[in-house]
């Protein structure tokens, strides 16, 4: 914690404002500037062009690469660079002409030279494209894996309105997840990093390097270096060596591999694996890496391995690790063949099938996510009760505290409660009646959509308090999918919808309250923040939903993996969880499978023990005030460490915490220069070179299907992870026990 230095200023209103000129958060107050020049224009000419273009650009690549085996996340980074050339190209050969003069529309196209604010707000846009609209799940289960009809307009509802609703709930708790200094959002001190290197002027320091120079060197370096995993040497993104000790082996193939084991010595040399699906480890605080190693120790080294080789419900059956669903005598389920006319579970056909079965890993997984959600609920109440109501006082009464940054924001006009009340009131009306006029299609009925609104505010607040102060969100996805799958059961596309509308609304409002706090931090006006912000959203969905609409005519047998050539870059891996989860709640539902129905009910004691975890921690800490890690122990996020396992595999945890240690505990604590430096433009660095060399490889070589086959390309070499173990089960490929 920075050391505290305060003003108090008593306004005209009566109200005393105490502001603390340094921030209560070390990494902040050495990356974030303490300066503002609110003369410097940011609605610009080029910032529309340049913001449109890159939200476009973004939305289409992110969605046509959502399909593939290796999906590839093009991050709004990539665009915050490109458009720094294009930028300055504008301002040195546009003329300086005014449009539309004297009205509320005028325009100059060459404002002056390209500064910092507008290349904030290209970013916002670019942000809105880099996004992924999650709606689009459920355009690609029907259609592609229920091999159902969905119409277009119906489908462009849904995911308008789940994208538009996070606005609601952005809107309602500003005040408790931007303004606060504590509420520090690490994953923006990347960007504000990489914007101070693409614009502040410095002196080369004697024997180091100037931003710039670092930035360039390790753009060119990680562009260079990823022609290696993403074409030469593919082994380098998973290399599980223990694996190759016995080849023949497969409970050293369960061991060692990466991919479909519990990874053990398995490591990938590649940007991608390592950031993937945690997001990049130098921009996670240590105390959230520490939490999320120890998680990891927890249930790939204790919690599977016992239930797997105890044979708890039978997993010897079925892989230690996989994301697919099977029948008793370890086949794959046929979903469709439970699926009647009415889009509805077939009981007779159910009944003959028998019940479905998960791998030992995915059945974990729900567990603990159980475990993560009355976890979250405790620990902010426990430790953040006190601060919440707080600000609440603070925020209703004459006494305010804010930072050197809030101070700065305050010279600009605030967005409009009366806005935010606007768009979700009319949103959630829209969410009505396209659930009622399309109900065929949606299933949802009225009082789900409100429900699920219910849950999405009751939950925005603890765990955006968790994202901005850990960078990591736990999950909301399973409670939404718990409760519909309950009060309304058998109905795929209900589930799916409630879950988009309960979880990913507020997954959205708390992309958008970051992308608040990053303008905070830049100090962008608040109302230009929303103009872009709202714009950049419509254009967004409108180019995801053509993008989807457009592969899935022009693809054959698109995620249909039973249909596709082994070696097919479409398998949806992403799309394939999504559809199976609307299987095990929706369809079947969470009765006959975690209820009184089921085989797995026992795992609704994770509720129990996730509620009790967090009170534990907090009576240690009361017991050993002067024990100060003992307040790091972090439940929701140590609980919730493997919550993207699947699709994530071991490796791609293993590799991130290797990193995370060397950068939040190693660099930071020993080097403490070196890292307020270079830290976080070598994150922003690594993700921009290996995306543009991503996409290279694509268009000059995945298009044409050129590929180089050899042992270097040949996969981890662990193919025997994925077998059984128990007796008489026969799979193909695999020894029979």
């Amino acid at each position: 914690m920075a050391a505290e230095i305060s003003e108090v200023e008593a306004r005209e209103d009566g109200v005393v404002v105490v502001v603390d000129e340094e921030c209560v958060i070390k990494q902040v107050d050495l990356t974030v500037p303490k300066t503002d020049d609110p003369t410097m224009p940011c609605v610009t000419f080029r910032m529309w062009v340049l913001g449109v273009v890159s939200c476009v650009v973004l939305s289409f690549v992110n969605q046509f690469f959502w399909y593939r085996t290796q999906p590839l996340a093009v991050t709004s980074i990539s665009a915050q660079i490109a458009v720094v050339p294009l930028g300055h190209l504008m301002a040195r050969t546009l003329p300086h002409r005014i449009f539309f003069k004297d009205t509320m529309f005028e325009f100059d196209l060459n404002s002056g030279p390209f500064n910092i604010k507008e290349h904030v707000l290209i970013t916002i846009f670019a942000n809105s494209g880099a996004g992924t609209v999650y709606a689009t799940h459920i355009l690609s289960a029907v259609k592609l894996l229920y091999k159902r009809k969905l119409g277009f307009l119906p489908a462009f509802l849904v995911m308008l309105t789940t994208q538009v609703l996070g606005f609601g709930w952005a809107g309602l708790f500003r005040k408790y997840l931007v303004e606060p200094g504590e509420m520090w959002w690490p994953s923006n001190l990347v960007q504000v990093s990489l914007f101070r290197a693409l614009h502040e002027k410095e002196k080369r320091p004697k024997g180091g390097m100037t931003w710039n120079q670092f930035f360039l060197i390790v753009l060119l370096t990680s562009f260079a270096y990823y022609v290696l995993p993403g074409y030469l040497f593919a082994l380098l993104t998973t290399i599980s060596w223990v694996c190759w000790i016995s080849p023949k082996s497969v409970l050293v193939h369960q061991l060692g591999s990466g991919m479909n084991g519990l990874g053990i010595g398995s490591i990938g040399i590649d940007w991608s694996t390592i950031s993937s699906y945690l997001g990049s480890p130098l921009a996670s605080p240590w105390f959230a890496t520490a939490n999320v190693a120890v998680g990891f120790f927890l249930v790939m080294y204790v919690m599977v391995p016992l239930c797997y080789w105890l044979n708890f419900y039978k997993a010897k059956n079925f892989p230690i690790y996989s994301k697919d669903l099977f029948k008793s005598n370890g086949e794959d389920y046929d979903i469709l063949s439970i699926v009647n006319a009415n889009f509805r579970l077939d009981r007779a056909a159910y009944a003959k099938n028998g019940p479905v079965n998960l791998s030992t890993l995915f059945a974990m997984t729900y567990g603990l996510g159980f475990a993560t959600l009355s976890a979250t609920l405790v620990h902010i109440f426990l430790f953040s009760g006190r601060d919440l109501w707080e600000q609440t006082r603070r925020a209703f009464g004459g006494h305010k505290k804010v930072d050197i940054h809030t101070k700065l924001m305050q010279k600009y006009k605030s967005v409009p409660m009366w806005w935010f009340w606007v768009i979700l009131v009319v949103n959630i009306a829209l969410i009505i009646f396209a659930c009622q006029y399309y109900n065929e299609s949606l299933q949802l009925p009225w009082w789900g959509v409100l429900l699920a609104c219910g849950i999405a505010v009751f939950f925005t607040l603890p765990i955006g308090i968790i994202n901005a102060t850990t960078n990591q969100q736990p999950g909301l996805n399973i409670i939404t999918e718990y409760v519909i799958g309950y009060l309304y059961p058998e109905c795929p596309v209900a589930n799916m919808c409630f879950k988009v509308y309960g979880y990913i609304s507020m997954n959205q409002g708390l992309t958008f309250l970051a992308d608040f706090k990053l303008g905070h931090y830049m100090k962008i006006p608040p109302r230009a923040m929303f103009m872009a912000q709202v714009v950049g959203t419509l254009i967004a969905v409108m180019v995801y939903t053509l993008t989807a609409w457009w592969l899935m005519g022009d693809i054959p047998y698109l995620c249909d993996t039973t249909m596709l050539p082994r070696d097919s870059p479409w398998t949806c891996p992403m799309d394939r969880v999504f559809f199976d989860a609307s299987v095990i709640w929706g369809l079947v539902g969470p009765r006959r499978i975690f209820g009184d129905q089921g085989e797995y009910g026992n795992i609704n004691w994770f509720f129990l023990g996730g509620a009790v975890a967090p009170l534990l921690v907090w009576l240690a800490h009361k017991a050993f005030p002067s024990k100060k890690w003992i307040r790091l122990i972090h439940m929701p996020v140590l609980l919730g460490s493997t919550a993207m396992m699947p699709p994530a595999s071991a490796v791609n945890f293993t590799s991130w915490i290797i990193l995370g240690f060397l950068s939040g505990f190693v660099v930071f604590r020993y080097k403490p220069e070196v890292w307020k430096r270079y830290n976080y433009i070598l994150s922003g660095g690594l993700d921009a070179g290996t995306a543009f060399m991503t996409v290279l490889l694509f268009i000059a070589l995945g298009l044409q299907n050129i590929s180089l086959d050899w042992w270097g390309n040949s996969g981890e070499g662990c193919p025997l992870a994925t077998c059984p173990t128990a007796k008489g089960i026969m799979v193909d490929g695999c020894p029979v026990v």
